[in-house]
């Protein structure tokens, strides 16, 4: 059917055995803007003005990449799993979640008002700003939010359709998707999870764990890793193996976040470094810092981090800092992510992977949380 996007496959240079995590990340690159190009030459044959608009928008942020995490846990199970040969499937499963996560991104910018994302404007804004520029009616809010969730839900798109087709073309393609069904889920329970816990103005650490868990460990590393595994055939003792190493891995990535988010420098991370204080979002950092306040009866820590605070100013921010490091919470998140990232290692381990794709793993644990983990023995 004319106009209808078709299966792409990455060039052949950029599959060739042996890739390691970084090239595939580069790859995907490459992979992507060849799906990007295909899809948006589609939606200028459904309407112009939505092409030009948003699906050109949304191309631009998927393009302007991130740290492309996903691919490489997905290419790290696939080798785990002792997977050789043309690296394609892996390549577009990876494309795919990329897609997935500029959705996630997008809509999760609208849901907690965020400014900034990727070193630039943030989707629902920079189209607010468009809506002004042209003078059109009504509130460029209301539309930057409204076009914003259809970015998201056109990404959704774009990922499935991707997956879709890849599972189509491989002999493992059920477990693919089965794979894939199952993190779609997981990653809208753990955004819902967020908002409630936000909304109730929740202190609970195992809610904060649960959370992280749910929207960034799962979504992160291990399902990128199992849908790896998967496409190299792999069986079911593998595949929990690299679950179990990819949840650890996964919840250092998002406590090292957390720390960032309320740490980290703008200027690197691209992103702004006080929003999760602003909204008060249950973060682990936040519930150990409130545990460690009311177990030392530091009432002015928990009073600073107390659900009816208000945080919203700069000074209340830099006091929000302080308690988190007066009580000793930033330490011991630290200590937490290393532990985390050593036990990942040792479910890795479980998976017989290859010293060399060990060695990856560990590489791409440290590259996410910051950790040089080294572990050798086996974890039962």
């Amino acid at each position: 059917m004319p106009g209808l996007p078709s299966a792409v496959a990455p060039p052949a240079d950029l599959v060739a055995e042996p890739l390691t995590a970084s090239q595939a990340t580069e790859a995907v690159g490459a992979v992507l803007r060849q799906i990007l190009d295909e899809r948006l030459r589609h939606c200028r044959t459904v309407d112009p003005v939505f092409a030009q608009e948003l699906a050109t928008r949304l191309a631009a942020l998927v393009e302007r990449g991130g740290k492309r995490l996903r691919t490489a846990f997905a290419h790290c199970g696939w080798r785990a799993a002792g997977g050789t040969g043309d690296a394609t499937a892996v390549l577009r499963t990876g494309a795919a979640l990329e897609l997935l996560q500029a959705c996630a991104l997008v809509h999760d910018d609208v849901m907690d008002g965020s400014v900034r994302r990727r070193g630039g404007a943030a989707l629902h804004v920079d189209l607010a700003r468009a809506h002004w520029a042209a003078g059109m009616r009504g509130s460029a809010e209301d539309f930057g939010t409204s076009a914003a969730v259809l970015a998201g839900d056109l990404a959704l798109a774009w990922a499935d359709d991707l997956l879709t087709e890849t599972a189509l073309g491989t002999p493992h393609g059920r477990h693919l998707h089965e794979e894939w069904r199952v993190m779609r889920t997981e990653m809208v329970a753990g955004q819902y999870r967020d908002l409630h816990a936000e909304a109730a103005r929740s202190s609970d650490v195992d809610e904060a764990l649960a959370i992280a868990t749910l929207k960034s460990a799962l979504y992160t590393v291990a399902r990128p890793l199992a849908l790896g595994a998967s496409l190299a055939g792999a069986d079911a003792y593998v595949v929990e193996a690299l679950r179990a190493a990819g949840r650890c891995a996964g919840l250092a990535f998002q406590l090292r976040d957390d720390l960032l988010g309320a740490f980290g420098d703008p200027a690197r991370t691209g992103k702004p470094a006080d929003d999760d204080l602003r909204s008060r979002k249950l973060t682990y950092l936040l519930a150990v810092a409130v545990r460690l306040a009311d177990a030392t009866d530091d009432h002015l820590a928990a009073a600073t981090l107390a659900p009816d605070a208000d945080p919203r100013s700069g000074h209340a921010v830099r006091r929000v800092r302080a308690a988190l490091e007066r009580t000793g919470a930033r330490k011991l998140v630290e200590a937490k992510i290393e532990e985390l990232a050593e036990t990942g290692l040792g479910h890795f381990e479980r998976a017989g992977a290859h010293p060399a794709v060990r060695r990856e793993f560990a590489a791409l644990v440290e590259r996410a949380t910051g950790v040089a983990a080294h572990r050798t023995e086996e974890v039962a």
